[in-house]
């Protein structure tokens, strides 16, 4: 139904939800949600960047209030739903919405593949390994969260399906209810330029927001009082309008060697964060023809040498090296070498 003004009746109702609304965001908030979702997506592509092995950059965030009505209107197609739960330091969910397209792409990288290789539908093993994507990435952002809350951050495993937004439901609730999305652009290096998508729960969103713009109120604060005037008995301040003040000369205590602290102030809310933990043993290239005759019984050269250290990643990053051993019937590595500073530092690059 269209009224005298041209309006839909959807669009009227869409003005009143922002006018009588109480619980919809402010621009302040919004603007909190985007820079949160700006640092949590940076780790989070870091992250995918170590799975895929290419560059990746998931940037400009933009902050909206829908619905899931809308939703259904405005992107009538399957795509993939990762619902991700905080359960440590935030209580909530959302959901990130990926296009099968790329998410299928995601998959044919992690696996060594290349962009002509990307299935147009996703079996379990593709949902799987998108899963296990998303943990890890999801997980990275969480770490980033923790440094901005200056309190731990944690997350259960996701959840992973295909759901065709004309006509199911992403979460839980009336189609009227409001939901915050934010959209992203995503850029896989030299591959794709697309976009990618989160759901937050308005209640949740607004809390998440909230607590982070206390944290700048109150630095702001005691930035404020920290720059009043000193007031003490044996040290008189002089109206603003005289001249005279009374200024004592600095007197310096010597100074003495001390210890560098063994960890920041920061670093015991992220010890209990868990790290992918991983040991290459080689590496080889094949091509297409020779993983298709591969059979049981066959041998695949590494490009290590018998007896050479293997290379030891935390979150796909090398920290050092080592020797395989077997204890009890299982194998374990030997650390020999721990990489230095330096070279740590080349291999974030």
């Amino acid at each position: 139904m269209v009224n005298e003004k041209g309006l839909t009746q959807e669009e009227i109702d869409a003005l009143l939800r922002d006018e009588n609304d109480d619980e919809s965001l402010t621009a302040m908030e919004l603007d909190a949600l985007g820079e949160i979702a700006n640092i949590t997506m940076g780790s989070a592509a870091t992250a995918l960047s170590s799975l895929i092995g290419k560059k990746v950059e998931i940037t400009t965030p933009r902050v909206s209030i829908t619905t899931q009505s809308e939703l259904r209107h405005e992107y009538p197609l399957p795509y993939v739903i990762v619902n991700v739960q905080y359960t440590v330091g935030l209580v909530g969910d959302n959901v990130l919405i990926i296009k099968i397209k790329d998410a299928g792409l995601i998959v044919e990288l992690m696996m060594g593949g290349d962009d002509s290789d990307s299935p147009e539908e996703l079996n379990e093993l593709h949902l799987s390994a998108i899963g296990e994507a998303m943990n890890q990435m999801m997980g990275a952002g969480a770490t980033s969260m923790s440094t901005v809350f200056q309190k731990k951050i944690g997350i259960s495993p996701p959840s992973v399906r295909v759901v065709n937004l004309a006509e199911d439901q992403i979460r839980e609730s009336a189609d009227d209810i409001q939901l915050v999305k934010i959209v992203f652009n995503m850029y896989i290096e030299g591959i794709t330029d697309s976009e990618i998508m989160q759901i937050v729960p308005l209640d949740f969103a607004k809390h998440t927001s909230d607590y982070l713009l206390t944290d700048i109120e109150q630095d702001e604060g005691q930035q404020r009082a920290e720059q009043l005037p000193v007031m003490s008995d044996d040290k008189p301040v002089q109206d603003n309008n005289k001249k005279d003040i009374a200024v004592q000369q600095v007197k310096f205590g010597p100074l003495t060697k001390t210890e560098a602290p063994k960890e920041t102030g920061n670093i015991s809310l992220i010890m209990d964060v868990p790290l992918q933990f991983s040991v290459e043993l080689g590496r080889t290239q094949k091509t297409i023809k020779d993983i298709l005759d591969l059979g049981p019984g066959a041998i695949v050269e590494l490009d290590k040498l018998a007896g050479e250290a293997v290379d030891i990643y935390v979150n796909g990053k090398s920290i050092a090296k080592g020797e395989v051993v077997v204890i009890d019937e299982n194998y374990g590595v030997r650390i020999t070498e721990i990489l230095s500073s330096t070279e740590r530092m080349s291999n974030l690059r």
